[in-house]
C-alpha cells in the first residue's frame, strides 16, 4: 500500500510539473512561431505559410532599428557597467571598513530603493534630472538606473566579498601589497562572479525598462526599443500582432546572447586564488 501511495504520489507530482511547465512554455513558443506567420493567430504550430516578411518589415522601421541595436544597447550597457564598477567597490568597502551598523545600512539601502523608485518618484526624478541639465539625454537616463538599482547590486555584491576569507587579504598585506593592489589582485578574481551576476541582472532591468526614458526623453532618435515597440500599435492603439512578435523576438536575442555568453566564458563558477 505505501508502495502504491508513492508511485500515485510520484506520479500526480509530475502530472502538477508538466501543467505548470506546459503553462510557461506554450506563451514561448507561440512567441518563437508566430513572427514567421503571415497572419496573427493563437496556433503553437507551424505557421503556414512560412514567411520571412514581418522582419522585412521591422527592418525597415528606422526607428525602431535604431531604438533596438543603437539606444538599447548605450542605455544598457552604460549603467551595467556603472552599477557593477560602483557596486563592488562599496560592497568592498561595507564588508571591510570598521562601519558601524553596516548590516542596518545594507538592508535600509534595499527597503530604500524599492521605496522611491518607480512611479512615486518620477516627479522628483524628473525635477533632478532637469536642474541637471540632462533631460532628453542617454546619461540622464543611465543616472536614473544606476541610482536605482544601485543599493540592491551592492546587498547582492557583499554576499560575495563576504565570502573572501581574511586570511587572503592579510597575507597579502605581510607581502607588501598596497591597498589597491590588494583589492586587484585578491578581491576582484574571486567577486568575479558576482560582478557577471550583477551586470546581467542591471543590464535585463535596464533593457526592459519603459517608464524611466518615456519619461526624460523627448527625441525619439533617443527612445529605446521599450518606448519604441509602440510604432508597431495602429492609430487606435491595437497592437499588429505579426510585427509586434518579430520585434519581441528580435528584442529578447541580445539578452539572450549577453546571458549565453556569461555562461560560456564564466559559467558563474567561483574564482579564487592569489595572484602572484
Amino acid at each position: 500500500m505505501r508502495v502504491v501511495k508513492h508511485v500515485l504520489g510520484r506520479v500526480a507530482f509530475y502530472v502538477v510539473a508538466a501543467v505548470f511547465a506546459a503553462v510557461f512554455a506554450l506563451p514561448l513558443l507561440w512567441l518563437v512561431f508566430a513572427p514567421f506567420g503571415s497572419r496573427a493567430t493563437l496556433s503553437v504550430a507551424l505557421p503556414d505559410p512560412f514567411t520571412l516578411s514581418n522582419f522585412g518589415r521591422v527592418f525597415a522601421n528606422t526607428f525602431a532599428v535604431r531604438a533596438l541595436f543603437q539606444n538599447s544597447i548605450i542605455q544598457a550597457v552604460g549603467t551595467m557597467i556603472l552599477v557593477t564598477l560602483l557596486a563592488t567597490l562599496a560592497a568592498y568597502a561595507l564588508s571591510r571598513a570598521p562601519i558601524r551598523g553596516r548590516d542596518v545600512l545594507s538592508y535600509g539601502l534595499v527597503l530604500f530603493s524599492s521605496i522611491v523608485t518607480g512611479t512615486a518618484a518620477m516627479v522628483p526624478i524628473f525635477l533632478l534630472i532637469f536642474n541637471l541639465g540632462l533631460i532628453d539625454t542617454h546619461m540622464g537616463v543611465i543616472l536614473v538606473f544606476t541610482g536605482g538599482l544601485l543599493p540592491a547590486a551592492i546587498f547582492i555584491m557583499r554576499d560575495f566579498v563576504d565570502s573572501i576569507p581574511r586570511s587572503y587579504e592579510e597575507s597579502a598585506l605581510v607581502a607588501g601589497a598596497s591597498p589597491w593592489g590588494m583589492f586587484r589582485d585578491i578581491a576582484l578574481p574571486i567577486v568575479r562572479p558576482g560582478m557577471m551576476v550583477v551586470g546581467v541582472w542591471t543590464f535585463v532591468n535596464v533593457w526592459g525598462g519603459f517608464l524611466v526614458p518615456f519619461i526624460l526623453l523627448r527625441s525619439p532618435t533617443k527612445m529605446p526599443a521599450a518606448v519604441a515597440i509602440y510604432s508597431f500599435y495602429t492609430e487606435g492603439g491595437t497592437p499588429i500582432i505579426t510585427l509586434t512578435t518579430a520585434y519581441a523576438l528580435l528584442y529578447t536575442l541580445p539578452v539572450l546572447a549577453l546571458y549565453l555568453f556569461v555562461n560560456w566564458k564564466y559559467g558563474f563558477r567561483f574564482f579564487g586564488g592569489i595572484k602572484s
